[in-house]
């Protein structure tokens, strides 16, 4: 998988949500893409450091989705 904006040494994680979250959220979590999967939201994307993935987190803890994983996919 590769991911949308990925540059230099930013860091490609997807991240697992419970339920539906509709693509027009795409721009609030820093481009991020969104697609579905069995019951389950999965945005994917790069961030510079950890302070960008713990300001996407904080977001979806903002909404009450329900975080179901985290992956992070290079480096």
């Amino acid at each position: 998988m590769t991911c949308p904006g990925q540059s230099g040494n930013s860091i490609c994680y997807q991240i697992h949500i419970r339920g539906k979250l509709d693509s027009k959220w795409s721009e609030w979590f820093s481009g991020f893409s969104i697609a579905h999967t069995n019951g389950e939201t999965v945005l994917a994307g790069t961030v510079p450091d950890q302070s960008a993935l713990y300001g996407i987190l904080a977001k979806l803890h903002d909404l009450g989705l329900t975080l179901l994983r985290v992956e992070r996919l290079n480096g």
